[in-house]
């Protein structure tokens, strides 16, 4: 039996953190992002897979093939978070609990990103903490993930 693990998905421009907009999305990289990832969850007993495309349909592929054995998934899908419904009905499909993250507060920004079309099938969204909401986010799912093998124990 293999490792428990959480999927931290990330979608188009991000791997420019720390070069876009710094004064909107911060000095941390991707690469920071993934090891914050990694040094929350591993202290818990879950590994972090980790994966970014600036592609649609290859993170919608990674998804269907990670998504259904992770114990729970952290997406920030950056620009699709507002219009990707292939997105939303991938997450559906796969059933795994998500949490949605985004860098900036979207809600103060250009009103297209008011809307985000996956929150009806995630668990939770982090907006607006800046990078931080990555740490939250696997804060949540490895305590979820505690729990529930927790309930499977007694």
């Amino acid at each position: 039996m293999s490792a428990p693990y959480l999927l931290l998905v990330n979608g188009p421009n991000l791997n420019r953190l720390g070069v876009r907009k710094p004064d909107t999305y911060g000095r941390q990289t991707l690469s920071d992002i993934i090891a914050l990832a990694r040094n929350t969850a591993e202290p818990h007993g879950l590994a972090v897979v980790d994966f970014q495309s600036n592609h649609e349909g290859a993170l919608i592929d990674f998804l269907q093939e990670r998504g259904p054995g992770a114990a729970g998934i952290v997406i920030n899908p950056g620009a699709f978070g507002h219009y990707s419904y292939a997105l939303r009905d991938c997450l559906e499909d796969i059933d795994r609990p998500t949490i949605e993250v985004h860098i900036s507060n979207v809600h103060k920004r250009e009103s297209f990103r008011h809307h985000l079309v996956l929150s009806d099938v995630v668990i939770g969204q982090v907006v607006g903490l800046g990078t931080e909401g990555y740490r939250y986010a696997v804060e949540a799912l490895c305590r979820r993930f505690k729990q529930s093998h927790d309930l499977d124990s007694d």
